[in-house]
């Protein structure tokens, strides 16, 4: 179906769907389609859970090919509980054994309170959203909070090698974060 076949519901005359555009790049990467023997499991044993912001690469960011990690991707990086299913079908099915967590700077859950944000929904909707925005303030110590839940949970099975990163959105450079000696 073309966009030409598609009611446009939304009042932004600027918005263009793109799945056609999409559809044809998609023909052009396929003509020359070179990782049709990638395995299913990451060659570098490693799960990445990071946030969905547009502005990051995650594969370019931290110098990976295709075929090397599990990429986990949602709105600001954060642990939920599907991260962690994600994560425990990565480790027990697919043989990873790592995994790095990656906030960045200047997160679009900064700008968002979790009450107003939910107030709103209810307003609109007639029904308040059952899921956690997860929003906050500081991307360090959601990071911390974040290596802390993996560390809790008892369906990540390898916990030896978790690390968690805050990348700059202006430099393209990682932070890593650390809890201190009381877990903290």
């Amino acid at each position: 179906m073309g966009t030409s076949d598609h009611h446009q519901t939304d009042t932004d005359p600027d918005f263009t769907p793109s799945a056609d555009q999409l559809v044809a790049r998609n023909r052009e990467f396929a003509a020359t389609f070179a990782d049709h023997d990638l395995q299913v499991r990451p060659l570098r044993r490693l799960a990445v859970v990071a946030c969905m912001d547009s502005r990051m690469d995650t594969f370019a960011l931290l110098g990976l090919g295709h075929g090397e990690a599990h990429i986990i991707r949602n709105a600001g990086g954060v642990v939920t509980d599907d991260v962690i299913r994600s994560l425990c079908l990565s480790q027990r099915a697919l043989g990873t054994r790592e995994i790095i967590l990656v906030h960045h700077t200047d997160c679009g859950l900064h700008r968002v309170s979790e009450d107003t944000f939910k107030a709103e929904l209810e307003a609109e909707l007639g029904i308040k959203p059952w899921w956690a925005l997860e929003s906050f303030a500081d991307p360090y110590a959601d990071v911390r909070q974040s290596i802390k839940r993996l560390h809790h949970t008892p369906f990540v099975q390898h916990k030896d090698d978790i690390r968690g990163f805050v990348y700059d959105v202006r430099t393209g450079l990682l932070q890593e974060v650390t809890l201190d000696t009381n877990g903290n």
